[in-house]
């Protein structure tokens, strides 16, 4: 590690968690690809916009950590191969035969099918809160609606769902407990292996009586011939259980809490829901769920903006950062609704470009157009400095709680009138349609 290096305690401070932006502003100025040092392992992180796009698709830069130097082994411990050693930390060829094996479950054809259980789902959350009056809306909405409809699409029974929760939140919130370095990574491993143990018994289980759902078809995958290990059945089931799911919590939150804090910006989305899809875009843009890409590795030695990363090196792809790079988007810390749909990468770039893209956007569509509609006077419950959110050094940008209060009322009945909102939306205020226009289109970043 160079000199220059910027110590990771110096950078992940509890004001970037609350804001990163300023911190990723002055990297793209003076250190556009910057080393970092800290006590688990040292990394370079490319920030501008142009690099990291051309960075997501060098053949340089290896996402099988698993690989020559067992670089995840030493960082993360013997626990994390049994779960992650899949497609997203795999390259071509091997990348691509588990890609394909997957990406059949994500076709548009498949994804549009469960647009009726997702507006259900999304409603009867809502149904539950909105008598109440407030809600802790990741714990009561965000988190569970992403959940349940990744479950529901792998074949997870309702009653294991509370606990498969329990386990990856222990991984997700890692770093925020209060508890030591040490007794926080034995928890997440502990978590890790339980979770291990419960996919296995249940590939097990579904093997012994399949259904139509996606473990299963994984299943038949793996018994017909068509390349897929035992292991990788696993490790495939619990990328999808993970990312089909965490991300998308995050960016719930995330999205509800710029809307909340740019009013001009949520009265146009109330006035205009036909912007809607390309809201979502500009959210994703403006605070997404993944600020960094999961890392990669050098595999020989790498120069961008003059900066020589040598072979060996962790490489980590700002996304958050390039995607307020002012060299590709005009005022980029401002949250514009109208912006004209542009090139962000908050789904990745090549090869690694999101596999659930489909789903994702379906789900914070329906979700965020059924908050705003059947919520109309929704606002924050603490000052905005006040929130709780995910540690500095996460790998996720998410919150730990978001708390929000809105008029009470009775489920059944329409939004009412007041209370803080001017009328309620123009959207209407029946339960979330089952079927809308198709909109066309964290797999792996």
């Amino acid at each position: 590690m160079t000199e220059d290096a910027v110590p990771a305690s110096e950078l992940y401070t509890p004001e970037f968690a609350a804001n990163p932006y300023p911190a990723f502003a002055r990297l793209r100025a003076e250190k556009p690809v910057c080393p970092i040092s800290s006590p688990r392992f040292d990394s370079y992180l490319i920030t501008r916009f142009d690099d990291a796009k051309a960075a997501l698709i060098d053949p340089r830069l290896s996402k099988d950590l698993y690989g020559p130097g067992q670089e995840y082994l030493r960082i993360f411990g013997r626990n994390s191969e049994a779960l992650n050693k899949n497609m997203l930390n795999a390259d071509p060829p091997e990348h691509t035969r588990l890609r394909r094996i997957v990406s059949q479950a994500f076709a548009p054809r498949r994804v549009e099918a469960l647009r009726p259980r997702v507006a259900e789902i999304v409603d009867n959350l809502l149904d539950k809160i909105i008598p109440q009056g407030q809600a802790e809306l990741m714990h009561d909405f965000a988190i569970p609606l992403p959940m349940m409809v990744i479950s529901h699409l792998l074949g997870i029974p309702e009653t294991d769902h509370e606990r498969v929760l329990d386990w990856t939140q222990v991984i997700r919130t890692s770093g925020s407990s209060g508890r030591s370095p040490e007794e926080d990574r034995a928890a997440v491993q502990e978590a890790q292996l339980r979770l291990h143990h419960y996919l296995v018994d249940l590939i097990q289980a579904k093997r012994a009586h399949p259904g139509d759902d996606m473990i299963s078809a994984l299943i038949d995958a793996c018994e017909h011939g068509r390349q897929l290990s035992e292991p990788e059945l696993v490790t495939t089931t619990f990328l999808l259980l993970f990312a089909g799911h965490q991300t998308t919590a995050d960016f719930l939150g995330n999205a509800t809490v710029a809307l909340l804090t740019n009013p001009d910006q949520l009265d146009l989305l109330r006035a205009k829901p036909e912007l809607l899809p390309s809201a979502i875009e500009e959210l994703l843009r403006f605070d997404g769920p993944l600020p960094v890409a999961s890392p990669r590795i050098a595999t020989e030695d790498v120069e961008y903006q003059g900066v020589r990363i040598p072979r060996g090196s962790i490489v980590g792809v700002v996304i958050n950062a390039a995607n307020h790079d002012p060299a590709h988007f005009a005022d980029p810390d401002r949250l514009d609704l109208r912006r004209v749909r542009g090139p962000h990468i908050g789904f990745g770039h090549g090869v690694h470009y999101c596999l659930g893209v489909s789903l994702a956007r379906m789900e914070a569509q329906i979700a965020i157009e059924a908050l705003l509609r059947r919520l109309p006077d929704l606002r924050l419950g603490v000052p905005v400095s006040q929130l709780r959110r995910l540690p500095a050094g996460s790998p996720f940008r998410g919150l730990l709680e978001l708390p929000v209060e809105f008029t009470a009322w009775d489920a059944g009945s329409p939004p009412p009138i007041g209370g803080g909102a001017e009328a309620p939306s123009p959207i209407g205020h029946q339960r979330s349609p089952s079927t809308q226009a198709r909109v066309h289109t964290p797999e792996e970043r």
